[in-house]
């Protein structure tokens, strides 16, 4: 190597330019599974005890993890146990060393009324008694797969394609179908083809079979038909089991305006008596894997009398709050609602829990819509289906119901874009009556919140924090007061690294008029004036369902380990220390706004927000001028895939590079459960006209297409179309494909460092270090 150039990049004997692998090296410390040992103290997810009275969460300090009780009446919080006690028992009984600091095991269970607590360290589970201080290993042998009745006496699982029960007392076993076939089958769920693959599927709740009624008399379950639904196939050219052949994997997979989908047929079974009964009305079509007993959707009357069920129409364009009766299988519709584009019972489209609520044993309804224009909420006479009444209105968008108090005829739901002068995008807990009235701010804190109540309502968790803020969770009683102080977020390990917080901003929307919001991730080594101007990266997901941006430090959230938002805030972190300046940009057609700014997407994803992220980077530009504008890139995943390489296609004089991984490029290949929200039915011209295979012709950058060749979500043929197109458009472009990997392969090493690769290379403008290995994720990357 001969001398560095200004920047400090070294140059060789013929003066070309390349990067350091100590460059590399900084990176890493911040992708997400690195970056999670710097960040303490981020959440502060309370597991709830007694009815609500009290809970306990598990916390990570600069001493190590720390499991902690908290008691609402008493306003304290304490160790759960002795930590050192229990690390030395177990220490003993398992043979193996632990220490207090760093026990095996995140999550705990409360047994034997108090008294003891159980925890799984890998495939085996122990209990502690507390007063002892003896771990006991716990046999599993006797474990069956199956959902237990709430009173215990009955195990119901599937075999041989038919639904069986059992005795918890006897294990007598008994049949409660007899007629299921490969299929068409009793509570099976539609599957992945991950699973026989051998390839882990996401972290997912395990889907559901039966419904128990809560005086376990009866089950809700269903018999899935999928006959003649369309299959996709995915080739396995490195299978795990061994074989040298590659192998054949095909599954159910809905795609948008097919006639013949898989349905399932509910049915009531009457377990004491084994007689069954069909619930009347169409059969509920599944759209993507999984089972129709999703709990948040449909559920049992705390009495057992009734089933209610949420469920929406093909294209999205109208859903209902049904009430069944157990007895005869009768189905009542309650309250229905229509709507001329997409509409959903909550404000993301992600398919969340809808907002509804059954009160006062029916006879009132809560419910949720966007007809006014924005999201809001209205109570329902449960027996006439009547509107009663508006709840809350105005040019803001509650997000979710948190709690009910029925005897106090209150409602907490939290809200955003209500509060002036603050960013529209902040999350607040509001209370409201049922009766009417204004509502009342409860999370006053200029931040975002999220928000955890007891089942109880005797008090909730708060937690909020800003981009640039760390959270603080405190303890609050229902009216909002402060109880007492549960975690501060840490940080300074993350300081000490150099790193400085994202920029939050606002500017205009490509009409010049609308406010849109983003952030902008500089080099933590980058100081305004240097010799060297920063390139740009747009970090792109389109999909209407969710926003990009980050509002809360760090991406965290208080109900998931490392959410989507927190790996995509640390890649683009990583990212940019490499020499960039990252954008992260909620444009036109995403959530959380009003009415009609989502429905700029409807029938229109190719779109994406797109011209609003051009407008909005040149705005940024005119302000810093360090930023360089006329070198832009753009990367994104999934629809984000789908949206970079659409940029490129529609962008071209301004995106010049992107990355493009696991794409839906043509809608019309990709599951029906998402596109028909967003384009649409029936499948017309606009769906070939977004197709990214349209458009190939006009490629005139640098694209690279990554997929995984076993991704169970976009099939790899939709980016292989857009191939096929490009070479018969004789364009010069990358591939790459990696076998065995999911949809989800965005936090594989050699993913991210091709990634890191291409923009280094054809952005930067330099050589990346060759050959640098990624350290993979060692499940560090925790709150």
């Amino acid at each position: 190597m001969e001398r560095d150039d200004a920047a400090g990049r070294p140059s060789d004997a013929r003066g070309t330019r390349s990067l350091p692998a100590a460059a590399y090296a900084r990176a890493e410390q911040f992708l997400p599974w690195h970056i999670g040992g710097s960040l303490l103290g981020m959440t502060v997810d309370p597991h709830w005890l007694d009815g609500g009275e009290r809970f306990w969460y598990h916390a990570r300090t600069r001493r190590g993890g720390t499991f902690v009780v908290v008691d609402s009446h008493r306003g304290t919080r304490e160790p759960a146990f002795d930590h050192a006690r229990l690390a030395a028992s177990l220490s003993r009984a398992a043979g193996t060393p632990y220490e207090a600091g760093s026990l095996p095991f995140d999550r705990i269970e409360f047994v034997r009324g108090g008294a003891a607590i159980q925890f799984d360290v890998g495939a085996v589970r122990w209990v502690y008694d507390l007063d002892g201080g003896t771990c006991e290993r716990l046999d599993r042998r006797a474990d069956r797969t199956g959902t237990t009745s709430p009173d215990g006496r009955w195990t119901v699982f599937v075999d041989d394609h038919n639904l069986r029960i059992r005795s918890t007392e006897t294990g007598d076993v008994r049949a409660l179908t007899a007629d299921g076939r490969p299929e068409h089958d009793y509570g099976t769920p539609l599957a992945s083809p991950l699973e026989a693959a051998g390839i882990p599927a996401p972290e997912a709740p395990p889907a559901p079979t039966v419904l128990w009624s809560p005086d376990s008399r009866r089950i809700l379950s269903y018999r899935l038909d999928r006959r003649a639904a369309g299959t996709y196939h995915l080739v396995q050219s490195v299978p795990r089991n061994g074989s040298r052949r590659p192998v054949l994997h095909s599954y159910a997979y809905p795609l948008p305006g097919d006639d013949r989908v898989p349905t399932a047929d509910l049915l009531v079974v009457d377990v004491e008596r084994g007689t069954s009964r069909a619930v009347r009305g169409e059969p509920v079509p599944l759209l993507y894997y999984g089972s129709p007993l999703r709990p948040d959707w449909i559920w049992w009357s705390p009495d057992g009398a009734r089933i209610y069920a949420v469920t929406r129409g093909r294209g999205f364009q109208s859903y209902r709050l049904s009430a069944i009766d157990p007895e005869s299988g009768e189905s009542r519709v309650l309250v229905e609602e229509h709507g001329e584009t997409a509409i959903e019972p909550h404000p993301s489209h992600s398919g969340g829990a809808p907002i509804v609520r059954v009160l006062d044993g029916g006879a009132q309804v809560l419910w949720y819509s966007t007809r006014d224009g924005w999201g809001h909420l209205y109570l329902y006479d449960g027996s006439t289906g009547a509107l009663r009444r508006q709840l809350t209105t105005g040019a803001w968008m509650v997000t979710d119901v948190v709690h009910v108090d029925e005897a106090g005829r209150q409602v907490c739901f939290t809200a955003m874009g209500r509060e002036p002068g603050r960013d529209p995008y902040f999350n607040h807990l509001y209370r409201v009556g049922l009766d009417g009235g204004q509502p009342v701010v409860l999370t006053p804190e200029d931040a975002t919140h999220q928000v955890s109540f007891a089942p109880s309502g005797a008090c909730f968790v708060d937690s909020y924090s800003r981009v640039d803020a760390p959270p603080v969770a405190v303890l609050r009683a229902p009216d909002g007061a402060v109880l007492c102080e549960l975690a501060r977020g840490d940080a300074d390990r993350l300081r000490e690294l150099g790193w400085t917080p994202p920029e939050r901003f606002c500017v205009k929307a490509r009409d010049g008029t609308t406010d849109i919001y983003g952030i902008l991730i500089r080099p933590s080594h980058f100081q305004a004036g240097s010799i060297d101007r920063l390139p740009i990266l747009d970090s792109i997901y389109a999909g209407p369902q969710t926003n990009q941006a980050p509002t809360s430090f760090g991406g965290y959230s208080s109900t998931t380990a490392v959410p989507n938002k927190f790996r995509d805030l640390w890649h683009a972190h990583a990212l940019a220390e490499l020499g960039f300046a990252v954008v992260m940009i909620d444009g036109l057609g995403m959530p959380y706004r009003s009415k009609a700014f989502g429905d700029r997407s409807y029938r229109d994803l190719g779109d994406g927000g797109i011209a609003d992220h051009v407008a909005a980077i040149r705005q940024l530009a005119a302000r810093y001028p360090y930023l360089d504008v006329t070198r832009v890139g753009i990367y994104g995943h999934s629809a984000g895939g789908y949206a970079s390489t659409r940029a490129m296609l529609t962008f071209p004089e301004f995106y010049t590079v992107a990355v493009s991984s696991a794409g839906n490029h043509d809608h019309r290949l990709d599951k029906a459960s998402w596109v028909e929200r967003y384009m649409g039915l029936p499948v017309g011209a606009h769906y070939h006209d977004q197709s990214n295979v349209t458009l190939a012709h006009r490629l005139a950058g640098k694209l690279l297409l990554m997929h995984g060749e076993m991704d169970e979500n976009v099939h790899p043929a939709s980016t292989l179309q857009v191939v096929d197109a490009l070479i018969a458009a004789n364009k010069d472009f990358d591939l790459l494909l990696l076998p065995n990997r999911p949809h989800g392969c965005t936090s594989d090493p050699y993913f991210v460092r091709r990634r890191w690769d291409y923009f280094v290379r054809h952005l930067l403008g330099v050589d990346p270090p060759a050959g640098y290995a990624i350290a993979p994720d060692g499940g560090t990357a925790r709150p």
